[in-house]
């Protein structure tokens, strides 16, 4: 297999992946029974406005309704809004759309049913600060958590405690109609809890939890949130609570089952494929630096492997930001593979985000290759200084290496493949 090959089979299988998560394919088996009253759905996320598209294809009319997307993210639906939002720091369009999704449920009956659609992103589309807090507040509450080297269940433990909507609040809302929420996981572990900080589901973490994590993490919080915390006033809704009672959550896709999409793919490519786990975490250049010795262990030995064969992973890495460049947990932890190997033949890696938007850019991630190293040099380009930077998509952007596929109107998380021929 040639270079031009081999680039091309991480693509299809990341395309694969992306393609076993679409909504049209994945939510109409979970689609619960019409009830006898009015049917209201309501979500958040980067997968919800296709999701929605795929409540009105299965189901049709009598729908109404509001989602919150990302920017770019919107499809045309019939009877559901769409409303596009900021992500991942939240803007006034969020705030908006928050508050009329609190609106839209308050004074259903038992006979109707709440339709919840959670995919990931839905942390910072749902913008609603709690009483005497600004969205300024929540803004640079969601930019500080980015910024520390916050796990994603850290980050959306916090975010739990500090909203009006999260951590099941919305869900108490309904109350007392029927919700059942159909969700994307994009997080470690697929806890629903942690998929955009549980707006649906009951939150059984505590303020006490949320204010060691600012402490440890060194997040200066607005004094208003601050004070929520040490007060106990941010608690969110308790799984016990009764407005939560017959409230249902079903997993429709998970990271999983798009990593199991990709191996078929490399599978029927005549190459061995093993997945290494779906809920990798940690530092993105720590699991780049690990993985790549693994792939030389391969490489060089034969162990735990043979070649040819790809590890694939999943999960959801951080990025301390140390540097002023752009960030993005993939590009980075691809970076710090490609200084690892140091131009290892027959290793060829790619990672992104099954969203298409790897930290901030509008860029999904890139194709480390054995020379990567050698042609940045030969730009006059430093790599461990870019790394050292957090600037992994100006490094594989200048070597034209960024894998860019635009909205994929879904969210699996990570996807990271290291092929070893």
């Amino acid at each position: 297999m040639n270079e031009s090959e081999a680039r091309a089979l991480l693509r299809r299988m990341f395309e694969a992946a992306i393609a076993a998560a679409q909504p049209d394919l994945c939510l109409p088996p979970h689609l619960p029974a019409r009830p006898t009253g009015r049917t209201v759905v309501i979500g958040a996320g980067k997968a919800s406005a296709a999701m929605a598209r795929a409540v009105e294809k299965a189901w049709g009319p009598p729908l109404e309704g509001l989602v919150v997307t990302r920017y770019g993210y919107a499809v045309p639906c019939e009877h559901i809004e769409i409303v596009e939002a900021d992500h991942p720091v939240p803007d006034a369009a969020g705030e908006v759309a928050s508050r009329r999704l609190l609106d839209l449920v308050a004074g259903l009956t038992a006979d109707d049913l709440v339709l919840a659609l959670i995919s990931g992103g839905g942390s910072a589309l749902l913008a609603a600060p709690p009483p005497g807090t600004t969205l300024e507040d929540e803004k640079a509450l969601n930019r500080a958590l980015l910024a520390c080297g916050a796990s994603i269940g850290e980050m959306n433990l916090v975010r739990r405690h500090l909203s009006a909507i999260k951590g099941g609040r919305l869900a108490a809302a309904c109350h007392p109609a029927r919700v059942v929420s159909l969700v994307i996981s994009d997080v470690p572990g697929d806890d629903p809890v942690d998929i955009a900080s549980g707006p649906t589901v009951g939150d059984p973490t505590t303020c006490a939890e949320a204010l060691e994590i600012v402490r440890r993490r060194g997040i200066a919080l607005p004094a208003a949130m601050l004070e929520l915390l040490e007060s106990g006033r941010g608690e969110s809704v308790a799984p016990d609570d009764p407005r939560l009672a017959g409230a249902e959550v079903h997993l429709v896709v998970t990271p999983q089952a798009a990593l199991e999409a990709a191996a078929a793919v490399g599978r029927a490519a005549g190459v061995d494929v093993h997945i290494l786990g779906d809920a990798i975490e940690g530092e993105a250049r720590d699991v780049g630096t690990v993985l790549a010795g693994i792939a030389r262990q391969v490489a060089r030995r034969g162990q735990p492997f043979r070649r040819p064969c790809v590890l694939l992973s999943g999960g959801e890495t951080t990025v301390t930001l140390r540097g002023a460049g752009r960030g993005g947990r993939n590009v980075e932890f691809l970076l710090a593979l490609a200084i690892a190997l140091d131009g290892e033949p027959g290793v060829h890696a790619l990672a992104g985000d099954t969203d298409g938007v790897d930290g901030v850019e509008e860029i999904a991630g890139a194709i480390a290759t054995p020379d990567t190293v050698a042609r940045a040099w030969a730009l006059g380009i430093d790599p461990k200084r870019s790394l050292a930077a957090n600037d992994g998509h100006g490094f594989f952007g200048a070597l034209g290496d960024a894998v860019i596929t635009g909205p994929t109107l879904t969210n699996v998380n990570d996807f990271r493949a290291v092929l070893i021929l």
